[in-house]
């Protein structure tokens, strides 16, 4: 394919604003919020007796492990939670489409989807949810809790990035970097990312600590579509580089740390938190992954010591008896959980339009569903959390994943402002 992703994202975005520039995307009820029975108020996304949300996922692209995880788990949140009475004496359903990480796709399924839900409790991708943050921002107005951290996403009081963004998550892995792995001043670190909203909201936060800790940062622009990682090996390599950082997907980061290793280059390398699956560890990268790779996770792991994550566990092996468990379930619960808790303190105060779930949740300011960070909602300017778990591939432990650095925020996150 001889189009680029930039270029396709571009006009994708681009085509579907100019379409949207003179028309709204739905048609406002001439009469306003509906007072249903009990005297709560309702507005779009609730139809009879059904809270509709969406979710906008990734089932057959680069991200199709997370995108599958994350929906199963919500949609085993949204069971658990019908059955226990549902919401204001409303069920909750999910309204599922998968863009199969096409920005085109991405971006006509949130334009089919929006005037028929509440909000987004899934919309994975960085610069697909960047694409139409104008619309949301705008006239839409409908809470989006993304499966997506990208730095660019704050400031809006609609979509609310859940735990670190991708600058502070990669200031705490080149943290980890020189407190545990010997990176010290005038050292080189590679960094390969994805270019768009993702990759280069990560590579802010290795250029701040480069420059404050006095490092070099050789950098390595990939595509989505670029799987074989020989090339970047090979320049990271010959520049010396004493370790990597990864802001990719799992297939690129399974692709560096076997290249590295067939290749003799022993250097430590860690992730953002999308960069990993643990079916990676049934590959021929498996030992690889295991011994040089690390992860820098907003949580702790699918297979924490906690009782809600054995008892999440629990309930999705007998739910999905023949998937995997990786971190994207855990992704999906918090996010599809914080989506319930505003929907349940919306229903206290009888205003379940977007407005009012949107200030519900901006009234949340230490929740956690038993994986061992607190978020804060009340401020949109700001990540949910700062903190960062370091993880490592470990395919003897449930979910394939094991914490070598508890939950902590480095003093150069708590010192940063992203945008600043």
């Amino acid at each position: 394919m001889n189009t680029t992703y930039a270029a396709r994202a571009a006009a994708g975005a681009l085509a579907a604003l100019l379409v949207l520039a003179g028309c709204s995307s739905k048609a406002k009820d001439d009469d306003g919020d509906k007072a249903a029975a009990g005297g709560v108020k309702t507005g779009d996304g609730i139809s009879g007796k059904t809270i509709t949300l969406g979710a906008l996922t990734d089932m057959t692209g680069v991200y199709a492990t997370l995108g599958k995880s994350v929906t199963q788990a919500q949609q085993l949140y949204v069971k658990q939670l019908n059955a226990a009475g549902g919401v204001c004496g409303y069920k909750v359903r999910l309204s599922i489409r998968d863009h199969g990480y096409d920005p085109q796709k991405a971006v006509s399924g949130y334009t089919e989807l929006e005037p028929k839900v509440l909000g987004f409790a899934q919309f994975i991708g960085s610069p697909f949810v960047a694409a139409v943050k104008q619309r949301i921002d705008g006239q839409d107005k409908g809470l989006v809790l993304p499966q997506a951290w990208s730095a660019a996403l704050l400031g809006s009081p609609y979509i609310r990035v859940i735990g670190s963004t991708y600058d502070i998550e990669t200031i705490n892995a080149v943290d980890f970097l020189m407190q545990e792995k010997g990176i010290k001043k005038g050292d080189k670190i590679g960094h390969v990312y994805f270019e768009g909203d993702y990759g280069e909201s990560a590579l802010v936060g290795s250029r701040h600590v480069a420059q404050e800790e006095g490092l070099t940062v050789v950098e390595q622009k990939i595509k989505p579509t670029d799987n074989d990682m020989t090339a970047q090996v090979a320049a990271l390599k010959q520049a010396g580089v004493k370790a990597i950082v990864i802001s990719a997907g799992p297939r690129q980061a399974a692709s560096l740390v076997g290249v590295a290793a067939a290749g003799g280059f022993n250097v430590p390398i860690i992730g953002n938190n999308s960069a990993f699956a643990p079916q990676l560890l049934a590959t021929q990268a498996g030992p690889a992954l295991m011994k040089n790779y690390y992860v820098s996770s907003p949580s702790l792991p699918i297979g924490a010591d906690t009782p809600e994550a054995k008892k999440l566990v629990a309930d999705y092996q007998a739910a999905y008896p023949k998937d995997a468990l990786d971190n994207g379930i855990v992704a999906g619960w918090t996010a599809v959980s914080a989506f319930g808790e505003a929907l349940k303190k919306a229903c206290a105060s009888k205003d379940l339009t977007r407005e009012g779930v949107d200030k519900a949740l901006l009234s949340i300011d230490s929740f956690d569903v038993g994986f061992g960070i607190a978020q804060d909602f009340t401020d949109p300017k700001s990540a949910s959390s700062k903190q960062s778990v370091i993880l490592q591939p470990d395919k003897s432990v449930t979910g394939g994943m094991k914490v070598v650095r508890e939950a902590e925020a480095s003093e150069m996150a708590e010192a940063y402002t992203p945008g600043a």
